[in-house]
């Protein structure tokens, strides 16, 4: 039973002092965590965010025993919908603990970053309200700190995990041999160490795999060869941008989740600031983006003709282009920005939906289609905003928030006029009830008028059944009236049948 139990789990670090690598981090976690015995800090929840496997759980786990709190965790195999968020870590943020002293509860949130789809559908902004109003310490784990959303990285401390050095590694992988009774032969958790990459859960996961069975291992009894590491999207613009080694900057794209149709524009956007920053260096931008334009036209005939196999040339042509392009190399620090263009697509979507939106609630007020109300009537209602004789009714009628109000009207940010008509025009909604409305948007009900001939099922069920009964009546009256001992009318002679015609007669 022993050897079934895996040692991740049975030798997880009990304290944040047995945590590997990361003291910084640690001892940041530990000031937040003591910030919490004073009464509710500013930053009420952390963000633990690094590769998988240096330890992020594991140390949220032993800051709980630390502090002696009760945990509550939710992980990507929960729902993590905003009524489940709202149900479990909301009450958790709010009542007292399950012993009912005042210790408090750690509520932990592993793969933060993971909130997709229908299964977490509204997660995210559930996560978001609960962080701004808890009373109890919030623990976020991400692998990915971009894939959370600014208004979360905004109210939390965030926390850098990072890779777990090897040297760092060896002195946990002989305690753990201690306790098994495991010899070691000479340079074997050195080759573990080296083998997982930074990653000190598949360090001890290889120990296992190796010793299973035996009681000395050696270098021989290795079979783990090294793992494949994804590189980080800023380190491989560091080696692009500071590298004079073409090569090895197009083998660090090979390591990154990114397609090349999403790499052209981190390079497009960072390449002014690594090139274009010095006097003299506006050669080596002409010369950068040149090779760019010439990978964006690899890219479009990805696009039209789906040759998948272009995506090299292209790839070549923007990351050793880039490379090639530069006269000298730039020493110092460079903040590498995302994507302006993702920023801006997202806004353009979100001014699309609010455009819609409104129109289709114009259409509905003046029963016109989608489209002429968002072509032809949406400007002739901005215009009825900025009269004060109609601006409150308007907001009223289309329900429209400030945000709807600013768009419509045409501005920028939100004025004081405005202000004061979002202001009157909740004032008035409070006071009308439900056929209280003004007389210049009061829609008249319309009668509907019934076609004479034309008649409903009912209608015709009853004139059917009316006529039938009409006819049983006629005719009993003939059978009753006609005398019974009258013979029967004779009948008409039966016509005589045509004699056949034969072939002669033609």
């Amino acid at each position: 039973m022993e050897e079934s139990i895996e040692w991740v789990e049975k030798y997880r670090p009990k304290s944040l002092s047995d945590l590997v690598g990361n003291k910084k981090s640690i001892v940041d976690m530990r000031e937040w965590a003591e910030s919490w015995l004073s009464g509710v800090p500013e930053k009420r929840a952390v963000i633990l965010h690094g590769p998988a496997g240096v330890g992020k759980t594991s140390a949220a786990h032993a800051l709980a025993k630390d502090f002696d709190w009760e945990t509550i965790e939710l992980n990507a195999s929960d729902q993590r919908t905003a009524g489940a968020i709202e149900r479990v870590a909301g009450s958790a943020a709010k009542m007292s603990s399950l012993t009912g002293t005042s210790t408090k509860r750690l509520i932990i949130l592993d793969e933060a970053d993971n909130m997709h789809g229908n299964a977490d559908r509204g997660g995210a902004r559930a996560v978001g309200s609960i962080i701004k109003t808890t009373d109890q310490p919030i623990v976020l784990i991400a692998n990915d700190l971009y894939g959370l959303t600014p208004s979360i990285r905004s109210s939390c401390i965030e926390l850098k995990f990072n890779s777990v050095q090897g040297r760092s590694m060896i002195p946990a992988l002989k305690k753990i041999c201690v306790e098994e009774k495991i010899m070691c032969g000479v340079g074997v958790l050195e080759k573990l160490a080296d083998n997982a990459g930074g990653d000190m859960r598949s360090a001890v996961k290889d120990l296992q795999a190796v010793a299973l069975g035996r009681d000395e291992i050696y270098i021989e009894d290795i079979a783990t060869s090294e793992r494949d590491t994804k590189e980080s999207i800023f380190k491989a613009l560091g080696k692009i941008f500071k590298s004079t080694d073409p090569k090895s900057a197009l083998q660090a794209t090979y390591g990154l989740d990114e397609t090349p149709e999403n790499l052209i524009h981190w390079i497009d956007e960072n390449l002014p600031l690594q090139y274009g920053t010095q006097e003299g260096t506006e050669e080596d931008l002409i010369t950068g983006y040149r090779h760019l334009s010439k990978a964006d036209r690899y890219l479009g005939r990805v696009r039209k003709r789906q040759s998948y196999r272009l995506w090299r040339y292209a790839g070549v042509l923007m990351t050793c282009g880039t490379v090639v392009s530069k006269s000298h190399v730039s020493r110092g620090f460079t903040k590498y920005q995302p994507p302006s263009f993702w920023r801006k697509m997202g806004q353009l979507r979100s001014k699309r939906d609010m455009r819609d939106n409104i129109a289709s609630r114009i259409g509905d007020h003046c029963n016109e289609s989608m489209r002429y109300s968002r072509t032809d009537l949406a400007h002739l209602y901005g215009r009825m905003l900025k009269d004060d004789a109609y601006a409150v009714d308007v907001a009223v009628n289309l329900d429209l928030n400030v945000d709807e109000m600013v768009y419509l009207t045409g501005g920028k940010k939100v004025t004081k006029g405005i202000q004061k008509i979002n202001d009157l025009a909740q004032a008035q909604r409070s006071t009308y009830g439900n056929d209280d409305a003004p007389v210049f948007f009061e829609k008249k009900a319309v009668k509907k008028v019934q076609d004479k001939k034309q008649m409903d099922l009912n209608q015709i069920m009853q004139s059917a059944a009316s006529n039938g009964n009409s006819k049983a009546e006629e005719t009993s009256k003939t059978v009753n009236s006609a005398p019974k001992d009258d013979p029967k009318p004779d009948q008409k002679p039966a016509a005589k049948a045509k004699p056949q015609r034969t072939l002669f007669d033609f």
